[in-house]
């Protein structure tokens, strides 16, 4: 693998630098693909299924400081009005940024319980005129004593003053444990909403199609099961140790990042029925009953977490890695990538989530406060980096 010279960790930017990075107004900026902080779009064509990748991009530059003195981030949520949200896994709150860097708290998760991994985890938006507020709807991924479990809460207020409401559940039931958490919420370019749900520290949980634990869920947006899913259930695929990431590339197609056991990290297109080996196979195995991922690291390198797809260059966030890894995809349907580039290693420590920031920006926030890390000053922080082609 190449790899990028390790970038210092850089102090907060000046009130200057923030305010321009926070409007990001450039109109021939990198293209991000649907996301967690985007309305849903329409499905894409066969035409569009089949066109060639985006150009890709890469990081330029230092990172700059956004935001600091973060517990334990989890998910970084950029709103359509502007707004970002964030969620701290142990504290259950969650924070709005604003414009000069500091944060506010939006609201809390009152019935996530934190234990090891456990906690409140990833956020979602789905843009509602009919929910009450008009704005539309948080959606949140978060554990209980006994379960992880989707609620959503209406989005009131406007941008720095945003509130959520009274929560309605989703979806319960999902397994739960110390660790293997899933977590990561998103609504897909079909206007679903697809959830990461990790094996609970059960392996055989990945296989038993009857148990949500080990599975990429797709859900309709008050978690009733799709009529086109491969099941006839909420499970999309299965197969899973520990997914944390999702994406979709600019032909629709979905990604997914996942915590190996000892050997293998992974990266994987995710296709509707898919059987991605675990606890039978572990990385690429060749073995044609399962499907093989596109990419995998050893554990030392990724521990893989939250990822962004910016024209189709998929950036990945790692947490015993202490880096970002970017990975462009290089053919039409998603049948290849080019060999992944490390960037800011152990510059910055974990990191957990990543995004699309402003226009031609990319953020990313650490994760170094969660009892496995080591703080910096400031820490946790939310960066922002430049990128280009």
């Amino acid at each position: 693998m190449t790899s990028h010279a390790s970038v210092p960790a850089v102090a907060a930017a000046s009130a200057v630098l923030l305010l321009v990075a926070l409007a990001g107004c450039s109109t021939e900026a990198p293209r991000a693909t649907p996301a967690t902080s985007t309305p849903a779009q329409p499905a894409p064509t066969e035409s569009a299924t089949n066109a060639a990748p985006l150009a890709p991009v890469q990081p330029v530059g230092e990172p700059v400081v956004i935001a600091s003195g973060l517990e334990a981030p989890w998910s970084i949520l950029r709103l359509p009005d502007g707004a970002t949200l964030i969620s701290e896994r142990d504290t259950t709150r969650v924070r709005e940024l604003l414009p000069d860097g500091s944060v506010r708290e939006a609201g809390t998760v009152a019935a996530a319980q934190p234990n090891g991994e456990g906690g409140l985890l990833g956020l979602a938006f789905l843009a509602d005129e009919t929910a009450p507020g008009g704005d539309g709807w948080i959606y949140a991924y978060f554990s209980t004593a006994t379960d992880n479990r989707i609620e959503r809460m209406p989005l009131a207020g406007p941008p720095g003053s945003h509130s959520l409401g009274p929560p309605a559940l989703v979806l319960d039931s999902i397994p739960r444990a110390g660790n293997h958490n899933g977590g990561r919420i998103a609504f897909g370019p079909d206007g679903l909403l697809y959830a990461t749900a990790g094996d609970a520290g059960n392996p055989a949980n990945a296989q038993n199609l009857d148990v949500l634990g080990g599975k990429i869920l797709r859900l309709t947006p008050t978690g009733a099961v799709p009529e086109d899913n491969p099941f006839g259930t909420r499970v999309y695929s299965f197969g899973h140790r520990n997914p944390q990431g999702l994406a979709w590339d600019s032909r629709g197609q979905l990604w997914a990042s996942e915590f190996g056991q000892n050997t293998w990290d992974e990266l994987n297109r995710i296709v509707p029925g898919g059987n991605y080996g675990w606890p039978l196979v572990e990385g690429q195995a060749g073995d044609p009953a399962y499907i093989d991922p596109k990419r995998q690291w050893s554990t030392d390198q990724a521990s893989p977490s939250g990822i962004a797809i910016v024209n189709d260059t998929i950036f990945m966030a790692s947490l015993r890695g202490e880096r970002l890894w970017s990975i462009p995809i290089t053919a039409a349907a998603g049948s290849s990538t080019a060999t992944p580039t490390e960037w800011f290693v152990n510059s910055f420590g974990r990191l957990r989530d990543v995004v699309s920031g402003p226009a031609g920006t990319l953020w990313f926030v650490t994760n170094n406060t969660d009892g496995r890390g080591s703080p910096a000053a400031g820490d946790d922080r939310l960066l922002q980096v430049t990128v280009t082609p």
